[in-house]
């Protein structure tokens, strides 16, 4: 489902279409907004133009990301009320630099920000450990981080269980799709559906043995290595590229991969 916002789509139809993605009923939305049915109803068929504040309440029940609670106020004829500033534009200068500070205080283990998309936006120096080998063709910007790590000529040839990172990962992105009905993530879904993979993709994320973590296992000149993540978000985002903003920090899962990554190893 697209929610872009393309020439005579009304505030209903998008109203409708998100209710119907999140799978609610008219009653439901309107038993959690605290609005009749009938209300809503008419605001779906155009036959009542509902308030900015009405837009925004419904938006929030439908649980609608910042970029397309803008479009719902645009659709409804108001303005868009949520700022989006690119990451090096002097409004962000204080998120810019706590960005570098956490990537940079993950030091030596590999730490990235990626947008909506997975487009890597910054990065610190020990993701290097990562990308050795890749196609350089995939290291120019945009560089897109699910592209890199299932991509042929990317990282996929040195993951060691390229089946299981490959499910995690297409788990996550599916996961995103249901969220924002983006279909710019349903195209990059389908284009990383449709890479080769040699391996057994599980339907289902099961743990293997010792396994209380997805582990990301690759093959490296120093010894395998091991790393299991965690993902930061901004708590209280009112800006659009805040609010898509993820960083990923990478930690060693064994203590032979924790001495290769401090440069440990002889």
């Amino acid at each position: 489902m697209s929610t872009s916002v393309q020439s005579g789509a009304s505030v209903g139809d998008l109203l409708r279409k998100w209710r119907q993605h999140r799978r609610l009923s008219q009653l439901d939305l309107s038993i959690q907004a605290d609005i009749s049915t009938r209300h809503l109803s008419f605001v779906e068929t155009g036959r009542s133009v509902p308030s900015r504040d009405m837009v925004l309440l419904l938006a929030e029940e439908l649980d609608m990301p910042l970029r397309e609670r803008n479009q719902l106020l645009v659709a409804a004829g108001y303005a868009p009320i949520y700022p989006e500033n690119t990451l090096d534009s002097p409004p962000m200068a204080a998120v810019r630099d706590a960005v570098r500070q956490v990537l940079t205080g993950h030091e030596p283990y590999p730490a990235v920000a990626v947008d909506r998309y997975w487009n890597m936006v910054d990065s610190n120096g020990s993701i290097a450990i990562m990308l050795d080998g890749v196609a350089p063709q995939l290291l120019e910007p945009p560089v897109n981080a699910l592209r890199l790590s299932l991509h042929p000529d990317g990282m996929a040839p040195h993951i060691i269980n390229l089946g299981e990172w490959r499910g995690h990962l297409l788990s996550r992105l599916r996961r995103q799709v249901e969220q924002t009905a983006d279909p710019k993530l349903v195209a990059l879904l389908d284009e990383l559906t449709a890479l080769p993979c040699d391996d057994e993709v599980p339907a289902i994320e099961l743990p293997g043995p010792g396994d209380v973590l997805v582990p990301l296992r690759m093959r490296h000149p120093d010894g395998d290595l091991s790393f299991f993540s965690t993902v930061t978000t901004f708590g209280t985002p009112l800006d659009i590229t805040i609010a898509e903003l993820v960083l990923e920090a990478f930690y060693p899962a064994d203590t032979a991969t924790a001495k290769i990554l401090r440069g440990e190893v002889a």
